[in-house]
């Protein structure tokens, strides 16, 4: 398929329409998600539901990335972790948080990480604007560049992670980023 056409993302989630684990699972374009709630004392069914997985891929000539391929555990479970998943006799990488379709996520569900990756990847492009407003770069240019590339990186997903406490560290930033363009901004 022509890469950036509309075709192979629509054949990609034809072709994995058939993947259907025995456990929760969410399916976005290239990623898949394996989720599994586990009662207090009931054994993990994780490594047979990555066994299906792994099996399925096989059958329809596709390939798993082991490195991109994570484990998190929430909740009790932190403590008492169950034993490491495999593939092909790798272990899977355990980790405290990940990044999914934008998202960062921790294990204890704070969106610390999610806010310091939004904030750095915004005051890198508000240094940008500093840039561009000392090369005489037009106000209503300098607008247009914010709403185009600064803020959609602050409000991106923020239904999810908008808190209370998180919203004055992501204000900070977006009011830095319109000191002077505030008389411009509409």
């Amino acid at each position: 398929m022509p890469r950036g056409s509309w075709l192979g993302p629509l054949t990609f989630l034809i072709l994995i329409d058939d993947l259907q684990p025995q456990l929760l699972t969410n399916k976005y374009v290239d990623d898949t998600a394996v989720s599994e709630i586990l009662a207090r004392d009931e054994t993990s069914r994780m490594q047979s539901a990555l066994d299906d997985l792994i099996a399925w891929s096989d059958c329809n000539y596709m390939n798993i990335n082991c490195k991109k391929t994570k484990e998190m555990i929430f909740g009790p479970l932190r403590k008492q972790p169950p034993p490491l998943l495999l593939i092909s006799n790798k272990n899977v990488e355990q980790v405290t948080s990940f990044k999914l379709l934008g998202v960062t996520i921790n294990n204890a569900l704070k969106w610390d990480d999610h806010i310091a990756a939004v904030t750095s990847k915004a005051a890198k492009r508000l240094w940008f604007v500093k840039k561009l407003k000392r090369g005489g770069v037009s106000q209503a240019d300098l607008v247009y560049y914010y709403q185009a590339v600064i803020r959609p990186v602050l409000e991106y997903a923020c239904p999810v992670w908008h808190t209370k406490h998180y919203r004055s560290t992501v204000e900070e930033i977006g009011l830095n980023s319109t000191t002077g363009l505030s008389n411009y901004y509409p």
